[in-house]
């Protein structure tokens, strides 16, 4: 089974009008119009066997990922010939590479917290000191110059270098978790500009978190490490063999994804149950062990990050340390109309994250279309949104009436330079202007404003409802623009937003914090978006470092999830079958059940046999794109057809191009041993591996014959033709598969079939999801 489109275009779209019926049949919800929405996304697509995804802000090819293991006799003679000290080289080599990736993704995130304060800081407080001089045309050409001037920076590196790198990278992350792989999805180009893009564009004022680009960020360092060497660079140190392969890849990248969500909310228990809940759908204990031991290192970086800038050696790097919001609740107990309002709020987030995921989805399939005119347009629409965004931080304060300080307060009052919970704005001294506090600060600072303890009465109702319409509607416009850019910041502030307001309403008869109202409000908008519990609950302790709000957590997560969950599905499952990244559920659909295996097959289908003559593979590897092939037996080898097994295209590559050949339909298996080793057909670093259009066959060499059976995985998965297609499906899930072979029910290896009436029985299958009115394609 591949993860790739049909032999031809006239066969997809004759087996995609079959399956459209099929669905009205069963009940799918597919639309039209959305189909033809989303021919237009992908209007690039071409008929060939190479699927077409939007990877970032960039459309390109993609393809799947081989996490089953080989069993060819290659391997087999390489596991054997194995000793205790290789296996314990292999274990110290994937726990010094785990080691590495938390180091690294933990640095990263020092720097970006550190580049983020202080670019933002020094804008602000240039800002800040126009303001206290009168200056206000001065004040707002500085703001307005300033986010104009990063803003293009971090477009021209998105749209000209990688363009892979815009939004967020979690979906993208979480379809290469899931068998789906593109050339420049985790490219160094890619990390490169998602690091310094991320802090561009953040600095810049745009409504957007680094928390998103950190998780890409986490996966592209580990991708990176587990390349097993560059004979390019002479990195060839023999150790690195052992992770030549997608499984150990997949394995770091995991880590790399729970290292980054650990550097971008300083949660390490977050960040592993992130990764095991949102992006990977393959786990075990062995890899729980490697990703907490990941994320134990960040935390271990981090720390002493902090305590280094407590030395106030870091600049204008805001106190408190990175974006940790202390919560502390005075008061632990709760009553009946304080669970109500909790109801309520996970009511409301569940609507709103429910719209949210609407609108984003719409606005996200704009941006593509307008993406396909080029570079130069993407970096347009960025200047457009980041004069907008300044428009509304520097001119929506004006509204707000100047408020007189607090006597009785620890914050000073009005706050003097780049951040403070009172903005002095345009009021005069004893006064401040609450949507200034709010507005001209960086992201982290408003979240924590918001969250802030003992400050009831500091932001007025028509300040939180005006503030709360803004990041909303700003956060929805941004997100999907050429740069890094991601959604948990824009979530939480207009969560934080609206639970504030409730908070400030019912303040008269409740005995929670108008803040931790704000914490629940925040937490009931991430559930209603993202749709995820036990990681986001955890995320948001950590995050606060209040244990006590675990049972209101809890509830107000459950109920915006289960609110969010009966009007669309969550916002990364939507954006990444919006981008065409074939991804399939944990469960089949209910149409599913009605279907058996071999009502899905199609042909005609491309078999090899044991010894084959090299001018029949080699057209077949360049007139298809087929990346597996079944091998099957035939007289004088065996008395009857039998199926070997299955070999990969990159396999078949890399035995052409040792040309050891025979000129008789003979079996050399023991020289191709001989002259082979396992770690020559490991998967080659950033995929650049042997091309058909690389090898050098001669006319002579085309009519002699190569002996496939020691690259041959004689043990492939394979299921009954009676199978129901929902099992089928849950399988190839559960499983990680990207080849699976249908056969019949009969014993076909006892009956005397010739090769042609073989292919008629052991196909390839075509598996169709109907999710959400958006097709999907897994080639089995």
């Amino acid at each position: 089974m591949e993860q790739r489109d049909g032999e031809r275009g006239i066969q997809i779209d004759g087996l995609w009008n079959d399956w459209k019926e099929m669905g009205r049949r069963n009940g799918s919800n597919f639309s039209d119009k959305d189909a033809a929405m989303r021919e237009r996304l992908l209007k690039k697509r071409m008929n060939n066997t190479s699927q077409i995804a939007i990877v970032g802000a960039n459309i390109c090819q993609i393809e799947s990922l081989d996490y089953e293991i080989v069993e060819t006799e290659l391997f087999k003679q390489d596991w054997r010939s194995g000793n205790r000290v290789q296996e314990l080289q292999y274990l110290l080599l994937k726990w010094t590479l785990a080691l590495l990736v938390g180091l690294g993704t933990g640095l990263v995130g020092c720097f970006n917290n550190l580049a983020v304060e202080n670019i933002a800081g020094f804008k602000l407080l240039l800002t800040s000191n126009f303001m206290l001089k009168d200056k206000y045309y001065q004040a707002f050409a500085t703001l307005a110059g300033c986010n104009m001037l990063l803003a293009i920076a971090a477009a021209v590196l998105c749209a000209y270098i990688a363009p892979s790198a815009a939004c967020s990278g979690i979906p993208e992350v979480k379809a290469y978790l899931n068998v789906v792989d593109a050339h420049s999805m985790l490219a160094p180009t890619t990390l490169f500009v998602k690091v310094f893009g991320c802090i561009l564009g953040v600095s810049a004022g745009f409504v957007v978190g680094k928390e998103g680009p950190m998780v890409h960020t986490g996966a592209c360092i580990a991708s990176l490490l587990g390349q097993g060497g560059s004979r390019k660079y002479h990195l060839t140190w023999k150790w690195l063999r052992y992770i030549k392969n997608d499984r150990d890849r997949r394995d770091l990248i995991t880590c790399g994804a729970a290292a980054g969500v650990a550097a971008a909310f300083r949660a390490p228990m977050g960040g592993v149950l992130f990764a095991l809940e949102e992006v990977t759908s393959w786990w075990r204990s062995a890899l729980l062990w490697l990703t907490f031991f990941t994320t134990a290192i960040v935390a271990v970086v981090l720390r002493a990050f902090i305590q280094f800038c407590q030395t106030g050696k870091c600049g204008l790097f805001g106190q408190g340390g990175l974006i940790m919001f202390d919560v502390n609740s005075s008061q632990a107990t709760y009553g009946i109309l304080d669970l109500l309002a909790v109801i309520f709020l996970g009511i409301v987030g569940g609507i709103f994250g429910s719209l949210y995921n609407f609108l984003v989805d719409k606005v996200l399939r704009t941006y593509t279309i307008i993406n396909e005119q080029g570079p130069k347009v993407q970096v347009l629409i960025v200047v457009i949104v980041s004069l907008l965004t300044s428009c509304c931080s520097y001119g929506i304060p004006w509204l707000a009436k100047c408020t007189p300080c607090p006597i009785h307060t620890k914050h000073e009052c009005p706050s003097l330079g780049g951040s403070g919970n009172y903005k002095n704005f345009q009021c005069r001294p004893g006064y401040y202007n609450d949507l200034a506090s709010l507005f001209l600060n960086t992201s982290d600072d408003a979240i924590r404003n918001l969250f802030s303890h003992g400050t009831q009465n500091e932001f007025q109702l028509s300040t939180l409802l005006i503030f709360f319409v803004a990041i909303y509607c700003l956060g929805i416009i941004t997100y999907g623009i050429a740069v890094p850019s991601g959604l948990f910041i824009p979530v939480i502030l207009a969560g934080a937003s609206y639970g504030r307001i409730v908070g400030t309403v019912v303040g008269s008869w409740s005995s929670l914090d108008a803040g931790l109202f704000s914490l629940l409000g925040a937490a009931s908008f991430l559930g209603g978006t993202m749709r995820m519990t036990v990681s986001l609950c955890i995320i948001l302790l950590e995050l606060t470092n209040d244990l006590l709000m675990l049972p209101l957590m809890m509830l107000v997560l459950l109920v915006s999830k289960t609110v969010g969950d009966c009007f669309n599905m969550g916002v990364y499952e939507q954006i990444v079958r919006m981008k065409g990244l074939p991804y399939l559920a944990d469960h089949g659909e209910p149409y599913m059940r009605s279907l058996v295996a071999k009502d899905v097959v199609s042909g005609p289908l491309i078999t090899f046999s044991g010894v084959e003559k090299v001018g029949n593979v080699l057209h077949f590897l360049k007139t298809t794109g087929h990346h597996g092939f079944p091998i099957i037996d035939d007289r004088p080898f065996t008395d009857a057809p039998e199926l070997v097994g299955l070999v990969l295209r990159s396999h078949l590559l890399v035995l052409l191009k040792g040309k050891t050949f025979s000129k008789t339909r003979a079996m050399i298996g023991s020289e191709i041993l001989e002259r082979f080793e396992a770690n020559d057909f490991g998967k080659a670093g950033l995929g650049r591996g042997i091309k058909v259009e690389d090898l050098e066959i001669t006319g002579e060499e085309m009519e002699m014959f190569v002996d496939l059976h020691p690259i041959t995985n004689t043990s492939p998965y394979t299921v009954l033709e009676t199978m129901s297609l929902a099992k089928t499906a849950v399988l190839f899930q559960e499983l990680g598969l990207r080849h699976l072979c249908v056969v019949p029910k009969t014993h076909a290896v006892r009956l005397p079939l010739s090769q042609s009436r073989f292919r008629g029985t052991l196909v390839e299958i075509w598996l169709f999801s109907f999710l959400g009115s958006t097709k999907k394609r897994k080639k089995i």
